[in-house]
């Protein structure tokens, strides 16, 4: 019994040491204490108003809610910039007599991302992602709401995972 004992502190000594290297993000060490996200103008060809704001806010709030960095106003660690650069409904799916079954938005953001501490991990790179809807179903009110909610939900995760998680 006394041996079980040390078995059970030794294997949690050792799941706590581990954790300091590796996070339950995927993280691992980052060599910064903050970060900045600057504003995402919409420079799409259609415009919907509101959305750079949604999408600047809820790029912060990944980084926030994953990482243990700061987030400040100007001279950040990381640097998040960009802007949206495609925001286009198309027709999917067709019904016999020519109308749209399916549409789907698509939203693709263009993210430079500098690293003040380690230059090797800069990068300038579109991200993109869409959400499919019913033909007959308008796309404001709710419905916008919650396809760009999944929209930027991915987005934001890909920015995440290709600037800190390195996945």
């Amino acid at each position: 019994m006394k041996h079980i004992k040390y078995i059970v502190i030794a294997i949690i000594a050792l799941s706590i040491n581990s954790c300091s290297v590796y996070n339950f993000t995927g993280t691992g060490k980052i060599d910064a204490k903050t970060f900045q996200v600057n504003y995402f103008q919409n420079n799409a060809d259609l415009i919907e108003p509101g959305i750079e704001r949604t999408f600047t806010l809820e790029l912060q709030d990944i980084i926030q809610n994953q990482t243990n960095l700061n987030l400040v106003n100007s001279n950040g660690d990381l640097v998040y910039d960009g802007e949206i650069v495609e925001y286009r409904i198309t027709p999917m799916t067709a019904t016999a007599d020519q109308r749209a079954a399916q549409n789907r938005l698509t939203v693709s953001v263009m993210v430079r991302f500098s690293n003040k501490n380690k230059e090797a991990d800069d990068f300038e790179k579109r991200f993109s992602f869409f959400y499919d809807y019913d033909g007959n179903t308008q796309l404001i009110g709710a419905a916008l709401t919650k396809a760009l909610d999944e929209i930027f939900e991915r987005i934001t995760q890909d920015i995440f995972n290709e600037s800190l998680a390195k996945w």
